[in-house]
């Protein structure tokens, strides 16, 4: 039996282009008489502009010139123009497009000047006056407003109808927990800031270089919003240095850029600031309530799970995060809801497996605190509850070991060895705590499109418009398709990222590997008919009398499974069929059939040991062990990636990352890596990943499950669990800094 490509651990194929620095990035393509704009911030979160004085931006040599509400071109007047492929209900957000203020940060004003120095210098006398009114950007004193949103997202599943009595089944529940939860508002902060570079190229065309997790998104944005054709709007985006959902919809960078560009009739870059990366989406506030009953004997008989989201004044945001409450264990009385309340803030975003992470922080110390009031194992716990089938749609899934799961952590991270007693176990002056959490993510597939060409000169390209946003995507389906015609990877080149190429959804929701994948395998497939069918063609062909089932394609040949003498190069092939070239592009789709059936899910046991410094109430996180279901495995190098930057994305939310308001002004005040803090190298020590053997013949074709977001959830509430463990504080609300270790956090 070959090696194949598939399954096994393979080095980024555009890992050197990124080391040396040859990858282009949205804020380096350039053109020859490239403008550089500037972007100037409100200076208030509600109000009106009076007047913006730009006479002395406008006077420093350079400038070419100063866009405001007063002087934009006209765009699109209906709201529904600005709406993207990911937009929540409401009306977008629209640069520019008024005196109205509805948000501290928003952009005023873009400068436009032969370089950057310049415009950033002249942005700085551009004198804007306000008339101020009162915002609200405190999110509990508005939740007395909270509703239910009359529109629901498009695909974000609302919280399900309810199930059996929960109140009534939690009265009469001899054991029970009720506590209130909350995690910090974080912004997305990739080492990439967000920019935009439009490429004039004359008669009104233009390539854009931007900063998104899918091109067609952007392309279709700039078409709706200034009327042009898509033919003249292509939009490319080979490489992003990270975006983790920030990239999911257009932000306001591109609109400035391509206008500027319109107007000026030549190319024009937009690049934001590294606080400007504060005016924009962000992990919503959220007020949660949980509760919990049991017997006795640990059977759960209620679950309630409430959330209180912040959104904006202009759009209803909405995730999935009371979700999970209701379909990770099994209980007969469950019930969710899920309202949002207005503030005078940007909408928030979509951000790395957007509600989940933040419902069970919630849901998971809930079920930690049940365990230690009941006197059981974590463990035991989740195994004596576990849910074989959704019950919040009564679906059976595709697949989950997350039993397994359970069985694989908890073994190699030496969980037997636990005393259950908070404070129980020390090395010197450091409390040591073992805490642990359940994870699910969905396992999605969307329809995607993808080409491959095979070339006289036993090259391969195959082409689809997704993104690859650091997962690793130009990897795993240069394997994918190196696989399906018996191909060196050498041999494969992928192009992704690029409007022109076969269409595919924003690269989003952990569905990439599975979509375009899949599709990626289609396409390599009709070439291998079309190869196969002029291999039998050949005069005296060994493989006459093949049928297709009856052939491998492996180290450039077509041989016959049983004879693997008998064969016919890939060239002899290709020379037979008369052609420079065969092509192929095919579409996958996901089963609606399976949809209707099934629910699919990655599930994972997350089990952390943490440190805390008695005296200093440092909080250290020494050891994690992630044990993850995820169906088939592509490339277990770049999946472990995918798995750790989850983990240490969860170790930012549970110790680290605060975006602080100043409810008096409105608006964030740590806008900087200097106060906004994330986890660095000093604070993440061992990570072990456990890939879960699990077959999956139904969530795709490739029997893969997405690995991107299922990382992150869990990570924190296993954090916080295993905080308690080591102090007997249960502190719930995230981050867990020194002031609520040392404080008066409730101990339960």
């Amino acid at each position: 039996m070959h090696e194949t490509h598939f399954g096994s651990p393979r080095s980024r194929v555009d890992g050197p282009l990124k080391v040396t620095g040859a990858a282009p990035y949205a804020g380096e393509f350039t053109a020859p008489d490239l403008a550089h704009g500037y972007v100037v911030s409100s200076a208030i979160a509600k109000g009106r502009i009076t007047r913006i004085d730009t006479k002395d931006a406008l006077a420093v040599p350079g400038v070419v010139q100063v866009f405001t509400h007063e002087n934009r071109p006209r765009t699109a007047f209906r709201s529904n123009a600005y709406q993207d492929e990911v937009a929540p209900p409401g009306k977008p957000f629209r640069a520019l497009y008024d005196e109205t203020i509805v948000y501290s940060g928003q952009p005023v004003a873009l400068v436009v000047a032969e370089d950057f120095e310049i415009a950033r210098y002249a942005a700085s006398l551009v004198r804007v006056t306000y008339e101020a009114e009162a915002h609200e950007t405190d999110l509990e004193k508005v939740q007395a407003k909270a509703y239910v949103p009359p529109v629901k997202r498009q695909g974000i599943s609302p919280p399900p109808k309810p199930r059996g009595d929960s109140e009534a089944a939690f009265g009469a529940s001899p054991v029970t927990v009720e506590a209130g939860y909350r995690i910090a508002v974080e912004h997305h902060n990739p080492m990439e800031p967000h920019a935009t570079t439009v490429v004039w190229e004359g008669d009104e065309r233009i390539t854009v270089h931007d900063k998104i997790q899918g091109a067609q998104n952007s392309q279709s944005y700039i078409t709706a919003v200034f009327g042009l054709p898509q033919k003249d709007v292509r939009v490319v985006s080979p490489f992003i240095g990270g975006a983790f959902g920030s990239g999911l919809r257009p932000q306001y960078q591109l609109f400035l850029a391509v206008m500027a560009a319109l107007e000026l009739k030549r190319s024009v870059r937009v690049v934001l600031t590294r606080d400007q990366m504060f005016t924009m989406g962000y992990r919503p506030d959220g007020l949660q309530n949980v509760a919990l009953g049991a017997n006795q004997d640990a059977t759960l008989q209620s679950i309630r799970h409430d959330l209180i989201a912040n959104t904006s004044t202009f759009e209803d945001y909405q995730e999935a995060t009371v979700n999970w409450s209701a379909m990770l264990y099994h209980c007969d009385n469950v019930t969710t809801t899920h309202k949002l309340a207005k503030t005078d803030l940007y909408t928030p975003a979509d951000m790395r497996a957007p509600g989940a992470p933040t419902g069970l922080f919630a849901m998971e110390s809930a079920m930690d605190e049940l365990a230690h009031k009941l006197g059981v194992d974590p463990v035991t716990l989740r195994l004596r509850n576990y849910a074989d089938i959704d019950e919040s749609t009564n679906k059976y899934h595709t697949s989950k070991e997350l039993r397994a799961a359970y069985q694989l952590g908890a073994e190699r991270f030496g969980w037997s060895k636990r005393n259950p007693k908070p404070r129980s176990m020390k090395e010197g002056r450091e409390l040591i705590g073992w805490g642990m959490a359940s994870g699910a993510w969905e396992a999605q597939m969307a329809q995607t499109s993808a080409r491959a060409t095979l070339t006289a000169d036993g090259r391969l390209e195959v082409a689809c418009a997704t993104a690859d946003v650091g997962t690793g995507t130009y990897t795993i389906l240069t394997q994918i398709a190196a696989d399906a015609l018996g191909l060196p990877m050498e041999k494969v080149t992928t192009k992704l990222g690029d409007s022109s190429l076969p269409k595919s959804p924003v690269e989003g929701g952990s569905w990439t590997a599975a979509s375009a994948g899949s599709a990626v395998e289609l396409a390599c497939h009709k070439v291998r008919e079309t190869l196969f069918k002029s291999a039998r063609g050949l005069d005296h062909s060994p493989l006459a009398n093949a049928d297709i089932e009856r052939v491998t394609f492996h180290g450039e040949r077509i041989a016959l499974v049983s004879d693997s003498s008998r064969f016919v190069t890939l060239a002899d092939a290709l020379k037979a069929a008369g052609v420079e070239k065969i092509e192929a592009e095919e579409t996958a789709s996901p089963s609606k059939l399976t949809q209707m059936r099934y629910n699919s899910f990655t599930h994972s046991a997350v089990f952390v040991e943490v440190r805390v410094d008695e005296e200093l109430g440092q909080v250290r996180v020494t050891r994690i062990v992630d044990a993850v279901a995820a169906g088939r495995i592509i490339n277990p190098k770049t999946a472990r990636s995918q798995i750790m930057g989850g983990v240490v994305f969860g170790i930012g939310m549970a110790l680290h990352e605060e975006s602080m308001p100043d409810h008096n002004l409105g608006r964030f005040m740590n806008h900087n890596l200097a106060e906004y803090h994330v986890p660095v190298n000093a604070d993440v020590h061992d990570i072990e990943v456990i890939f879960v053997e699990e077959h999956d013949t139904l969530t795709s074709p490739l029997g893969v499950k997405g690995l991107g977001e299922i990382g992150i959830v869990g990570t924190a509430a296993a954090i916080a669990n295993a905080v308690f463990h080591a102090t007997g504080k249960r502190i719930r609300e995230l981050p867990i800094t020194i002031d609520k270790v040392i404080g008066t956090a409730e101990a339960a």
